[in-house]
């Protein structure tokens, strides 16, 4: 469509976030458009409308495809609404999703077409569940918009997680190894401190500074959620700021003394460091030895979620549980030590069988 706008065509937008077009000459009725707008089949509707005829029915527009749905979504709140980090990561599931299935007719997909995106991504768990929490979100929206009746991921259920911790959590001993190889003054302990003292994400760590300190608070990449705690530098974390390197803006940088530009750059040169200490390589292993360290010292559920930005409590509450057996049973194996204490004789003689008692 040529800019600017048309005559007589106006644009709405619903409670859904999503734009529709119609067209009304002075008080006429308004006609809506159903077609793409700014595609050949959506100029004819236009056409059409002012002409005061009906528009001639093209597979195209009777039948949107997938990616046509898809650039529906991304113009709406539902998709703006996300975190970058979140948008980013769905954008490479849809990227693999419009080169497969782009020019489907989203109308047609069903249960069985989405377990089968699943089950191709089987080997990867996690991307598995990645592909299933963006193509529910896509269709949870164009149900609510009213471009599907049914949700085809609705009882689709979630890939069956592998067993075991995921990220390797660090011990004291690998946090020893660390330090003993990287002492304080170089970038590699600014790196392992920042992480460990304020337990912020790879997506936060790569962006906190003084600002972020002096305001006493961060607004976390992944949920947008305000931590308002890790950011007071504590005086162990103050020792190694000092002696740096660290920068103008971010306290972490890299070997040229400038912030990393991407939190998978940090990730990447914390892997080489952790590697060269013999140590597990990521940052999120980090993140659990600090959250056990909290919940070792005794912080509570509602703590932990403060300072590690956990909106639900379920990961809060594995750490105050695993804390808390760790306590009994250093209370209770000292019990196996005690000695043992003799059964009591009775205070009355005992009747022997068949023998009453003199």
């Amino acid at each position: 469509m040529p800019r600017p706008r048309p005559p007589h065509l106006q644009r709405e937008t619903t409670r859904h976030g999503r734009a529709v077009w119609y067209v009304r000459v002075d008080h006429g009725p308004r006609i809506r458009l159903r077609a793409e707008y700014g595609s050949p089949e959506f100029d004819e509707e236009y056409r059409a409308a002012l002409a005061g005829v009906p528009a001639r029915k093209t597979a195209s527009s009777s039948t949107a495809s997938l990616a046509w749905l898809l650039t529906r979504y991304r113009e709406t709140t539902a998709w703006t609404d996300l975190s970058a980090a979140t948008r980013r990561q769905r954008e490479n599931i849809f990227k693999g999703v419009l080169e497969t299935a782009g020019h489907e007719a989203y109308a047609k997909i069903t249960a069985a077409t989405i377990e089968a995106g699943r089950e191709r991504r089987s080997k990867t768990p996690h991307q598995a569940r990645h592909f299933l929490d963006a193509m529910r979100a896509l269709f949870r929206w164009a149900k609510a918009a009213g471009f599907v009746k049914v949700d085809p991921t609705a009882g689709v259920s979630n890939p069956q997680r592998k067993s075991g911790d995921g990220f390797i959590p660090w011990t004291e001993e690998h946090a020893k190894a660390y330090e003993a190889r990287w002492p304080i003054g170089t970038r590699e302990r600014v790196w392992l401190d920042v992480a460990l003292y304020t337990g912020l994400r790879r997506g936060d760590l790569f962006r906190v500074g003084r600002q972020h300190a002096r305001a006493g608070s961060i607004k976390t990449e992944k949920s947008g959620y305000t931590v308002e705690v890790p950011v007071i530098v504590l005086p162990v974390l103050q020792k190694t700021l000092d002696a740096g390197p660290t920068g103008d803006l971010t306290f972490i940088v890299g070997a040229r003394g400038q912030p990393f530009n991407r939190k998978e750059a940090l990730g990447n040169a914390f892997k080489a460091a952790c590697k060269e200490a013999g140590v597990p390589g990521s940052l999120h292993g980090v993140r659990k030895l600090a959250a056990t360290r909290m919940a070792n010292n005794g912080a509570t559920e509602a703590q932990l979620m403060a300072v590690f930005g956990w909106t639900d409590p379920k990961m809060a509450a594995h750490y105050t549980r695993t804390a808390n057996r760790r306590h009994l049973a250093a209370q209770s194996i000292e019990k196996l030590n005690a000695p043992g204490t003799a059964i009591p004789a009775p205070s009355h003689p005992v009747r022997e069988s068949g023998k009453k008692s003199q």
